[in-house]
């Protein structure tokens, strides 16, 4: 009895003692901590200072969020913006005596200490409290070999415990919220709420904040996109627990729990939605930023500072300028790739492939490649010449709209999809054919012409350039006549251009193409008169906006107004003076001829086939060979553009469907229908130019007059050329039906 009570006392001195060695060893490795044996702590100071990296927004200027710059894409939130819901989801799941705590959790802490680190049992759980957690996200764990986890852990019990001293409960949980990443490279919940939602944090609903709590356990496994039935299991989780913790009731918890996941997946960086736009934001606000750094010696980083960049564009109609190249290029994909076959252009193709790749028998093999359509992706079965000749022989298409009255763009289309296509064809240097006419035709009436000059469309050599013979597009010509300056505009007429060319000079077409700012033109060849100038989509929009402006040119403009996170404003845009290319009277008669090639001319499509009733003026441009096709349409408060074309010009159409009227001009027209169908865009944008009548007074100028005793007779009798539109104006046929009028008709 003595010997086992002497047994009993030397084991209980052996556990006090070996308890106190514990506690003196926790106690003296705790401190070891503390003081930064194990690394610098972050003071008071830091941790007051704690700013989360944010990505910055662009914002469409309809108030939608089309993209994002960041090295994290986090977009921090105001405690206000945080519903009630969310909080008591994450503290239910996360951390239920959250409020009672200051920062750590002896019970919780103890657990660990057993369990985890004692018997190495990882059913132990992690006993972090959400301060815990925070310190963890932001200061991360190092590697200290077998001691990793107790310094970790005793280093987020430290900060979590100087954090609580700093911040309310409250901020806390802003700060955990706009901290903690979510899965799919986004990081806190304004970021996860528009990846999943596509909302706002304010605008989540209970069940779609359990999800996103959910989210935190695992990002993957969890994941509402890529585990579906992961994520409902963990969502339904988070509602039985927040009914747990009565921040729900029964009957409210078991209905939220039948609902679907109800995802509305959004990932700007995917879709890209204007991604072409965006890019180019991008490129003018690190402009902008280098010239704010300039003036104040601030500093911004625009992937890490939270800044909010408002644009110009037009959300609604971008869509619709989507919209309209998707379903053109779908209708006529398969008709350019049915020419290329006929004309051998696709087999020539695939013998220069095998001859560069004679010796790589890997091109040959087929496999499977995800490829872009104009309907989406498609995975198929194909060899690598096949993948390169899908791409190679796609039909491209490029839109711009901006308002001339200011510059503000409304539309920028670059290209079919920016992810996989980004060379941007708004800002692409092409033949710009028969678009690039207004411009001569402007020079003219600037110089003394006037609509009803006749010029000859006659064929005809020119001897100083290589004997050039150009001909009209229809390959007719009338020996012994003149057309009216006018009609020739109208209907894109290439002999009077030339014969206009010369009248005017080379010179004074230079000086026009300097004002408008167009590349230098380096050479003396007259056929610069029907658009062999190489121009982009950005440069021949600008230029027309000119003719909607009454003859003043804005440059064009993306940004409106960029602030820091706080609603600062950094930068403002302010009004900038034009340039003064052409006169109004000018601009004026430009815009009447204009008119009427869209009524009557070369862009008559656009009513006879599209109805578009939109008070127009516009132009079509078709360049050698159909290897480029453009579109330009204007009111006083509208310039659209559109080029299509292959992505090199030896891929085109080899018939009439290649041309601007057939291929650009049904884009525009689609654009216009749907803006048509819009009251307020229609409003805003389809307005009226302002005529007085005087502008169209030309139209009393017969569009013919021929030379000599055969146009005397042909005068006399009124032969009407099939291309005269009858009913182009009844006062003037009236007056023109006069036998005096027709025997003495004279050529200006």
């Amino acid at each position: 009895m003595h010997y086992n009570k002497s047994l009993l006392t030397k084991i209980l001195k052996y556990v006090a003692v070996l308890f106190m060695a514990t506690v003196l060893f926790v106690l003296l490795f705790f401190l070891l901590v503390y003081y930064g044996v194990f690394g610098p702590l972050p003071g008071k100071t830091e941790l007051s200072a704690i700013s989360n990296e944010e990505a910055s927004l662009v914002y469409s200027a309809d108030n939608k969020l089309i993209g994002q710059y960041f090295a994290q894409n986090r977009t921090n939130i105001r405690l206000e913006d945080v519903p009630e819901h969310l909080k008591n989801a994450l503290i239910a799941t996360e951390d239920k005596r959250f409020f009672s705590h200051k920062g750590y959790d002896i019970r919780s802490s103890f657990r660990v200490l057993v369990k985890s680190i004692l018997l190495h049992n990882s059913s132990g759980g992690g006993g972090s409290t959400l301060t815990q957690q925070l310190a963890k996200y932001l200061y991360g764990r190092n590697n200290f070999g077998f001691l990793s986890l107790p310094v970790n852990k005793i280093r987020e019990i430290i900060i979590a415990a100087r954090l609580e001293n700093i911040y309310t409960k409250d901020e806390l949980l802003l700060l955990y919220l706009n901290s903690v990443p979510f899965g799919d490279n986004v990081y806190g919940v304004e970021a996860a709420a528009h990846r999943y939602f596509n909302k706002r944090t304010n605008e989540l609903k209970i069940e779609e904040s359990a999800v996103l709590i959910g989210l935190l356990k695992a990002n993957t496994y969890f994941n509402p996109r890529l585990n579906p039935e992961n994520s409902l299991a963990r969502r339904n989780m988070v509602l039985s627990l927040m009914e747990k913790e009565h921040y729900l009731t029964s009957q409210l918890a078991s209905s939220l729990r039948k609902l679907p996941l109800g995802l509305n997946y959004e990932n700007l960086n995917k879709k890209t939605p204007a991604g072409y736009f965006v890019f180019q934001v991008r490129k003018k606000t690190l402009e902008l930023l280098e010239g704010i750094k300039a003036k104040t010696g601030r500093d911004y980083n625009l992937e890490k500072d939270g800044l909010k960049i408002y644009t110009t564009l037009n959300m609604q109609v971008q869509d619709m300028a989507t919209e309209a190249i998707a379903n053109q290029l779908t209708a006529m994909q398969p008709s350019l790739d049915k020419e290329l076959e006929t004309h051998n252009f696709k087999k020539q193709w695939y013998l220069k492939q095998k001859q560069l790749y004679r010796s790589n028998d890997e091109a040959m093999q087929k496999r499977k490649v995800e490829l872009f359509d104009f309907g989406g992706f498609q995975t198929k079965n194909i060899t690598r010449f096949d993948s390169l000749w899908h791409y190679y022989k796609m039909l491209n298409a490029a839109v711009l709209i901006t308002n001339p009255k200011n510059g503000d763009v409304i539309s920028w289309v670059g290209g079919n999809n920016f992810k996989i296509l980004p060379f941007d064809m708004i800002l692409s240097h092409r033949q710009i054919a028969s678009a690039f006419k207004p411009f001569l035709y402007a020079t003219a009436l600037e110089s003394g012409f006037s609509p009803c000059t006749y010029l000859d469309n006659s064929e005809k050599k020119y001897p100083g350039y290589e004997d050039w013979e150009p001909q009209n597009y229809n390959n007719s010509s009338t020996p012994n006549s003149t057309v009216a300056l006018w009609y020739a505009l109208a209907n894109s007429m290439n002999l009077p251009t030339v014969d206009l060319y010369f009248k005017v000079g080379r010179d004074k077409l230079v000086n026009t193409c300097k004002r408008l700012d167009f590349p230098r033109i380096t050479n003396n060849a007259p056929s610069i008169a029907l658009g062999t100038l190489d121009l982009s989509l950005s440069e021949i929009v600008r230029a027309y906006g000119a003719f909607a402006n009454q003859g003043q040119m804005n440059e064009l403009v993306m940004i409106k107004k960029i602030t820091d996170s706080k609603g600062n404003i950094l930068y403002k845009r302010e009004a900038v003076e034009p340039d003064g290319v052409f006169t109004t009277e000018t601009c004026k008669t430009i815009t009447a001829i204009l008119k009427e090639a869209i009524n009557h001319g070369t862009g008559a499509n656009i009513r006879n086939q599209y109805g578009i009733k939109a008070n127009l003026a516009g132009k079509t441009g078709t360049a050698q060979n159909y290897s480029n096709a453009w579109f330009i349409a204007y009111t006083p408060d509208l310039v659209l553009g559109t080029w299509v074309g292959g992505s090199t010009p030896d891929v085109h159409f080899y018939s009439g469907k290649g041309s601007g009227s057939s291929l650009a001009l049904p884009i525009v027209a689609k654009i216009l229908g749907k803006i048509e169908n819009d009251t307020e865009l229609s409003n805003t944008y389809l307005t009226e130019f302002a005529d007085t009548g005087e502008e169209s007074t030309f139209l009393g100028c017969a569009p013919y007059h021929e030379i000599g005793i055969t146009g005397f007779f042909n005068r006399l009798f009124k032969r009407i050329d099939k291309n005269d539109k009858a009913d182009r104006n009844s006062d003037h046929k009236k007056s023109k039906s006069s036998f005096f009028k027709r025997l003495f008709e004279r050529k200006n």
